[in-house]
């Protein structure tokens, strides 16, 4: 039982390559369409953010490779931060099912690769980026008429130089770790003992100390500088919660279907109520980072901080407005109705559902933080937003996945695995 192992079969594996398939067919489709809609324009950054470009279809699928390739390796990353927080915890209930967090990790290598060349190629080939604004040297140039010095006072931070470099930073950092803590998991499937979880419980403190920086300072670096002039000293936490509860349902999610398949018989009714309770709970917590940042802005009401929430409701003749309250709906209202009882903590198909919800709707919270700085009112929900959804959601379980089988699901030599067949709540 203990040593059971996923097989994926080539039928699986062509549907992920399909659906990557499909992905760019419809994208390419897309820009296509777009491009000779709005007669060709790439879409560029010129003046101040007042005077801010009419986004193009370049400017639309930049904006949804960025968005896609942010969720994902959020969601990675978070696979990680998991395994290490159980370990640090001295958790025993996880131990049967630590083999699907640790595997979500192996998306940050690609996730960091397509992140540098979305922000590096359109700097080299054009001089800037136009989904960050302040790439635009002429911004920090004294006697330019672009001439901006709220981003001036920020190029000490916000420069392409600095910015790269903690880039490569972040998924150097994050990716180091995932193999450290993969590699040692598995050694210990080979060798026993305890040397290896010892082990592991150092790397994961030192690693829950790394993710605490890094996971606020690549929050402010990819979300928030696409609105380089609002301010907010609790969107690191917003960002993180909403990674944070996309992860933990990505991985009940898998941990559904694996034992539909047949897999993980060790885990019963007692682990899902658990993963249930995590759900139900950060699902309440995202919501009040949410209110909290919003009640203070619109009390204050100061026209530095207010801005991003007024494009978000009302402005663009309402073309976010409903996003905004579909966000609440979907990512806070609906999991804690339904999970509100016990026995929906302890029914796959009840936990199924709100996870596929959570997970459309924390992609719709991205949307909603990237698309109001980069499109403004002229974003849309067509051909390019579904293929490159679908090509970044083939090329992530095909990593996934991969990752996943070379291991046995369940870590035979974990020294709290009875601990964990035998949890109950």
């Amino acid at each position: 039982m203990t040593e059971e192992r996923l097989s994926i079969s080539k039928r699986t594996t062509n549907r992920f390559f399909f659906m990557i398939a499909i992905g760019l067919v419809l994208l390419v489709l897309g820009v296509i369409i777009a491009a000779n809609f709005s007669g060709g324009g790439h879409g560029e950054a010129h003046g101040g953010e007042a005077t801010h470009h009419a986004a193009g279809w370049g400017q639309r699928l930049l904006a949804n490779l960025w968005l896609n390739n942010v969720y994902l390796t959020g969601i990675s990353v978070v696979g990680v931060l998991w395994i290490a927080i159980q370990y640090v915890a001295y958790a025993g209930w996880s131990a049967s099912i630590k083999r699907i967090p640790e595997a979500l990790g192996s998306y940050i290598l690609v996730g960091g690769i397509i992140m540098i060349l979305i922000f590096v190629l359109p700097i080299i080939f054009t001089g800037h980026n136009t989904l960050f604004h302040w790439t635009d040297h002429s911004l920090t140039e004294v006697g330019n008429p672009n001439y901006d010095p709220i981003i001036a006072g920020k190029s000490g931070y916000l420069n392409v130089t600095f910015y790269v470099i903690r880039m490569v930073a972040y998924f150097t950092l994050w990716f180091l770790f995932f193999r450290w803590l993969r590699n040692e998991s598995l050694a210990e499937d080979l060798n026993g003992g305890l040397h290896h979880y010892n082990k592991s419980i150092r790397l994961s403190a030192a690693f829950l100390v790394i993710f605490g920086v890094t996971s606020s300072m690549s929050a402010w670096d990819w979300v928030l500088s696409i609105d380089p002039h609002w301010f907010s000293t609790m969107f690191g936490w917003y960002v993180f919660a909403s990674w944070w509860v996309s992860g933990i349902a990505a991985v009940t999610l898998t941990i559904i279907f694996l034992k539909q398949a047949g897999y993980l018989p060790m885990v019963t009714a007692n682990h899902l109520h658990d993963l249930g309770k995590f759900i139900f709970g950060f699902s309440i917590f995202w919501t009040y980072i949410w209110f909290s940042q919003f009640m203070l802005y619109w009390y204050a009401n100061l026209p530095e901080e207010v801005l991003y929430f007024q494009e978000r409701m009302g402005a663009y003749n309402n073309h976010y407005t409903w996003i905004l309250f579909f966000n609440l709906l979907i990512n806070f209202a609906f999991p804690f109705l339904v999970l509100m009882t016990r026995d929906a903590k302890r029914q796959m198909i009840m936990l199924k559902i709100v996870c596929i919800a959570i997970l459309i709707g924390h992609w719709f919270d991205f949307y909603l933080m990237i698309m109001p700085g980069t499109m403004r009112g002229e974003s849309g929900f067509g051909l390019i937003e579904i293929g490159t959804a679908l090509t970044f959601l083939g090329i992530f379980l095909l990593r996934f996945t991969k990752e996943l089988s070379k291991a046995p699901l369940v870590p035979v030599n974990h020294p709290f695995l009875e601990e964990s067949v035998h949890h109950h709540v």
